[in-house]
């Protein structure tokens, strides 16, 4: 370069910090990056304003890129405790369940991952008693379940995977989306389970489903998504739940103009529902149904259940029609819940 050039050069851009580049080579951006004046300070390790502008759209990139990746992991339990009371425990990114990478995709790496954040529940009541399993939501016991596995209890016990038992109080009920919030009584440092976005499901996507079926604690199956927005309408009357649950070996529920597992009866309510051919048996109410992940999309909730002639709930079994409560419903309602809503 001779001796002219480079003189004009500088004075085309006297504050250039480092190699020149065409307009073409760089992407175009709006709002402008701030011009610094000589001497404001620049942050360390940065190289002045053009490398600033330079590596911009890169960096908000890879900024979204981090936030979508956390929003299926541990920003979708951060999104619910901002809905809650303020007197939830915190959590942050490295208490969330996290799926290890060499097991992510795999039904032992979502079962080991998420069922420490499953319980086994017991209710009684003047009509009967009811076994149906939750998930925990809270570090200090807050455990979301099926309003027909609770409503009307006089007395609730839970147990966690490790066998801990524990008693609980009922805090919040929406019978018109078969949803309960239970709290349990002296809890401290469980192992919340990961809300993800029922939104994102897809017919077609894998799921695991983990309960406590018959009382077997803990039972993991598998399968996909069979139908998305299914109406499944159940009975809000949650004392003939827990009878005919005993019964019938399966909470009964109507869809398409039948009624199946039993009589609703006259009170009802209709919701949209996830369908899933992962099996589900009378106690995986309330439980969790989960993304590949490690991400709850749903809370199973009824299940179709051909029963025989006699009255064991033995007579009945899974035959790959299991209906699950979508969890973006489930976040929705937690602000009500949490508020003592009886509804």
């Amino acid at each position: 370069m001779t001796e002219s050039s480079r003189r004009s050069g500088e004075h085309e851009n006297p504050h250039a910090s480092g190699p020149q580049h065409s307009s073409s080579s760089v992407n175009p951006e709006w709002p402008p990056p701030p011009v610094f004046a000589p001497g404001h300070p620049v942050a360390a390790g940065t190289a002045g304003p053009r490398r600033k502008r330079n590596r911009g759209p890169a960096a908000l990139l890879a900024a979204v890129a981090i936030v979508a990746a956390a929003v299926g992991g541990a920003t979708a339990y951060g999104i619910q405790e901002l809905t809650g009371n303020g007197t939830v425990a915190s959590s942050s990114a490295s208490s969330a369940p996290v799926v290890p990478t060499g097991q992510k995709g795999t039904v032992s790496g979502v079962a080991k991952t998420v069922s420490p954040s499953i319980v086994e529940i017991n209710a009684t009541s003047n009509a009967g008693s009811s076994t149906g399993s939750g998930v925990i939501i809270t570090k200090d016991g807050e455990i979301i379940t099926n309003n027909h596995v609770v409503a009307g209890a006089s007395s609730i016990k839970v147990r966690t995977s490790d066998g801990t038992t524990y008693t609980a109080d009922l805090v919040g009920t929406e019978s018109s989306k078969d949803l309960a919030l239970i709290k349990l009584n002296d809890a401290s440092n469980l192992k919340p389970a990961t809300l993800g976005d029922s939104d994102r499901v897809q017919v077609g996507d894998e799921v695991v489903a983990i309960g406590s079926p018959e009382g077997l604690t803990g039972t993991v199956t598998s399968g996909i998504v069979s139908a998305l927005n299914r109406d499944v309408t159940v009975s809000t009357d949650g004392s003939q739940g827990q009878q005919q649950q005993g019964q019938q070996g399966g909470w009964p529920f109507g869809f398409g103009g039948q009624q199946f597992n039993g009589d609703t009866g006259g009170s009802t309510t209709t919701y949209k529902a996830i369908q899933t051919d992962a099996s589900l048996n009378p106690g995986n109410s309330g439980g969790a149904l989960i993304d590949m992940n490690g991400a709850i999309i749903g809370i199973n909730s009824a299940m179709y259940a051909p029963s025989g002639s006699g009255s064991s709930s033995s007579d009945a079994g899974s035959v790959g029609l299991g209906f699950a409560i979508p969890v973006n419903t489930v976040k929705a309602d937690l602000p009500a819940l949490r508020s003592g809503a009886m509804n």
